[in-house]
């Protein structure tokens, strides 16, 4: 992370608990279901990755100053060039209007930031990233802190040294890529998010 926008050292954090979002655990709220399913947004993967880049880090109401600074911005980049990074975006007539990305390591999503320039856009956003991992066989997606946001689909807090088992366990994994980054429809997104992992495939 960075200390400011402005500030060009970066430094590790290592939390004492860590956020995670259990993929057979994921709740969608029933209106958010609706909302997928309407297909209100378009949703692309990895079209505007430096764009939601920058929008996770762009000033907002209560968040004037942002962890995402250069030498940040340009590690990210470098990821999602060499496919490691990815972004699931809510499109609507041709605006990019919310969106999140993260980086992929073996079985493990780690989910790094989000944001929203409509209702609800961010959110349809998480349905689609959580419908795309499970289709794709990851097995954890890390949301490094549990928010009050993210405990209503279902995150939760678990003790570092528990998650580095887990994180063990699902590095040697070895998900389908191509079916993350495949169009998937809303109503498709909804079953795919809420069956159990086991079954998705």
């Amino acid at each position: 992370m960075g200390e400011a926008r402005d500030d060009p050292r970066v430094f590790l954090v290592e939390p004492e608990h860590r956020g995670v979002l259990p993929l057979d655990g994921f709740r969608i709220p029933t209106r958010l279901r609706r909302t997928v399913r309407s297909e209100a947004f378009e949703v692309r993967v990895d079209t505007a990755f430096a764009a939601v880049l920058d929008a996770c880090a762009a000033s907002a109401p209560g968040r004037e100053d942002s962890w995402i600074n250069g030498p940040i911005r340009r590690l990210y980049a470098e990821l999602n060039a060499r496919g490691h990074a990815h972004s699931v975006e809510c499109w609507r007539d041709e605006r990019l209007v919310g969106g999140l990305y993260g980086v992929t390591l073996g079985g493990a999503f780690f989910g790094e930031s989000m944001f929203s320039r409509e209702r609800d856009a961010s959110k349809v956003a998480l349905v689609h990233l959580v419908a795309r991992l499970k289709r794709g066989g990851w097995r954890l997606l890390d949301t490094q802190f549990l928010t009050e946001h993210l405990s209503q689909f279902g995150a939760v807090e678990m003790p570092q040294a528990a998650y580095l088992r887990v994180l063990k366990a699902v590095r040697p994994l070895h998900p389908d890529l191509g079916s993350f980054l495949e169009p998937m429809s809303g109503s498709e997104a909804v079953a795919y998010a809420r069956q159990p992992t086991t079954q998705a495939s």
